[in-house]
């Protein structure tokens, strides 16, 4: 509940100012929708359902100590990258494939490693919880979400880039991986 409570913080006053910065263009669809409802739903509103009223308790299985800590530690790394990426994107940042008014392809922060580090922190926050539920289907829910998000986004996120910025993307994909420093 506290990681749900921070996300939201975090993304707030980034969702806030967002609205004042105007919209180029945008590839909003029926399946964007559906994507970014899957990963709150995964992310948010059935582990809140779970950690309220303890139900599918019939899934439930023995919490470990190792694994909360574990999970604790990923959830709150997930919150330092995600508020890096919001903080990097600045006037770029959009909940939807959006390009703004003068917007900037940004390679610096956490954006120098990886490609799509947003994702990345929804993956590590659907770990995370995967460690701190112990439950068989509240727990993974959230990788779940991330993984419909993810594959139903990343490469409309990337073709739209490779529209608006070319060959400096094009560059700026040979040298980052998606969202896994190093390996993908």
């Amino acid at each position: 509940m506290i990681g749900i409570v921070v996300w939201y913080a975090i993304r707030y006053p980034f969702e806030r100012r967002a609205k004042r910065v105007r919209i180029v263009s945008h590839r909003r669809s029926g399946l964007d929708r559906l994507a970014l409802a899957s990963a709150l739903f995964g992310l948010a509103i059935l582990p809140a359902f779970y950690v309220v009223t303890g139900i599918p308790r019939a899934a439930d299985y023995p919490a470990r100590s190792w694994a909360i800590f574990v999970g604790a530690l990923m959830f709150a790394l997930a919150m330092w990258i995600f508020r890096r990426t919001h903080k990097e994107l600045g006037r770029n940042w959009s909940v939807t494939l959006e390009i703004r008014d003068r917007h900037e392809l940004v390679c610096e922060g956490p954006y120098a490693l990886i490609r799509h580090p947003m994702y990345t922190s929804f993956l590590l926050m659907g770990l995370g919880q995967a460690f701190l539920l112990s439950n068989w289907i509240a727990g993974p829910a959230g990788i779940v979400g991330f993984v419909v998000l993810f594959f139903a986004r990343a490469d409309k996120e990337e073709r739209m880039m490779l529209e608006i910025f070319g060959s400096r993307y094009r560059d700026y994909m040979g040298r980052t991986k998606r969202i896994i420093p190093y390996l993908y």
